[in-house]
């Protein structure tokens, strides 16, 4: 495994290939990051991993200092486990060494909902970042996970208007044996906030259950569910049943004729703010 730093460097050693898999990541590596890398070995050869915490998709007041940063630890974890032939990772001013006043811009009816309308800005920083590692690596393939949905989505999208030769591929949420799906912001939890922490993927599955029961008032169903995490301390950003065609909000007929949904929800437990969401 090559540990490389510098794009030049990176297209050096990648010169010729044209089966690159692709896992972007922002380290802090756990075993939902390792199923990643697993799935894209399947897909492609070599791997290439990236470790980057980008700037652009951190909001004023969020996280951006304080987020976790282990590559030493990440680079053992991917040496044992044999699937990534090189780590990119880069340092802030390799990837900018100029103020990134082009961005991708993506269109509102899906970035400035959900996720978006609480992080404003955020998938224009994410959309640029991804945008500019396919460029660095040019992958084939690139695997993402299905925790962050709407992130899945719109990268989706991005690479089909632009016309990028990447296949985005999803691996399913990877959850620790209570539920809790794997983050790695995780580390930030108390042990009696980390205790509480799967309640969130809990209220998810009774939303499920209520709609496999024949409830289609998902109106109601979303404010049981908040008002249920908020009497459990929680401060809810939202929980929401969406088309998983594109997000929108579903009518009762589509409900009721068995349109596909996901219900999401982002909600506090103390300082950390997690995320998690259920197809159905």
């Amino acid at each position: 495994m090559k540990l490389i730093h510098t794009i030049d460097d990176l297209r050096d050693q990648l010169r010729g290939q044209n089966r690159v898999a692709m896992v972007p990541t922002m380290g802090k590596l756990h075993a939902g990051h390792l199923a990643l890398m697993n799935m894209a070995r399947q897909h492609g050869d070599p791997v290439v991993a990236s470790i980057f915490v980008n700037r652009l998709q951190f909001g004023p007041g969020e996280d951006f200092e304080r987020y976790p940063r282990s590559l030493e630890a990440d680079c053992q974890k991917l040496e044992a486990q044999r699937a990534v032939y090189v780590v990119f990772a880069p340092d802030d001013k390799e990837m900018y060494p100029e103020p990134q006043n082009y961005r991708v811009q993506p269109p509102a009816d899906l970035a400035d909902i959900l996720e978006g309308e609480f992080r404003p800005g955020f998938f224009v920083g994410v959309c640029t970042v991804v945008l500019k590692l396919f460029s660095c690596v040019q992958p084939r393939v690139a695997v993402f996970g299905k925790k962050d949905y709407q992130q899945l989505m719109i990268v989706r999208a991005m690479c089909r208007q632009f016309q990028l030769p990447v296949e985005i591929l999803a691996h399913e949420t990877v959850r620790d044996e209570d539920g809790l799906a794997l983050s790695s912001r995780n580390v930030y939890l108390s042990p009696e906030e980390r205790a509480e922490a799967p309640q969130l993927y809990a209220t998810l599955r009774q939303v499920q259950d209520s709609l496999r029961g024949g409830q289609h008032d998902t109106a109601r169903l979303e404010r049981e569910a908040i008002e249920r995490l908020a009497g459990r301390g929680w401060q809810v950003d939202y929980v929401s049943v969406r088309r998983q065609r594109d997000l929108r909000t579903a009518d009762p007929d589509q409900v009721r004729g068995g349109e596909p949904l996901v219900v999401l929800a982002a909600a506090k437990l103390g300082t950390t703010r997690l995320i998690d969401n259920l197809e159905l």
